[in-house]
């Protein structure tokens, strides 16, 4: 029998991965499980705005933790009312693949469940030629990950 009650969800406050949640938060329902977000901010992207607006590095990882920490109050307000409480969010700083590893790990994760693009696609060289994050996180985790694709339709009203 599978025992489902952690659920983690990683989130990039895109539609792709709200997609990821509210499959996640229809799960969580249907097993009792708790789910437990996480936004990683990557270290890649962090060193070229530093370098760019010519700031230290960990300025500017400040300032986007604040802004992951006040994007998740504002993603949760949204989705009050589910009748499914989110444990925990985390805002973590690295390679975003990694990091999804390491904190699916670290909270002993039953299912990963994300947002992918899926056929659509977006073109970029680095998933093209490396695998998208998805990819790279199946790979990495002994627990099941699920890849639920952009505009999948959830039974959850997200209109106010």
């Amino acid at each position: 029998m599978i025992n489902i009650s952690m659920i983690m969800v990683p989130i990039d406050f895109t539609d792709c991965a709200t997609s990821g949640f509210l499959y996640a938060v229809e799960m969580a329902r249907l097993w009792k499980a708790e789910i437990v977000l996480v936004h990683v901010i990557d270290s890649n992207n962090t060193q070229h705005i530093a370098d760019y607006i010519k700031e230290p590095v960990e300025k500017v990882k400040e300032r986007m933790q604040n802004q992951a920490k006040q994007s998740f109050r504002r993603f949760l307000t949204q989705f009050k009312g589910l009748g499914v409480e989110v444990k925990e969010t985390i805002v973590s700083y690295g390679r975003p693949f990694q990091e999804i590893a390491v904190k699916a790990r670290d909270i002993q994760a039953d299912l990963v469940v994300m947002g992918g693009y899926g056929s659509m696609g977006r073109g970029m060289i680095d998933e093209i030629f490396f695998g998208s994050t998805v990819e790279k996180v199946i790979r990495l985790l002994p627990c099941p990950v699920l890849c639920v694709p952009v505009g999948w339709e959830s039974s959850i009203s997200t209109e106010k």
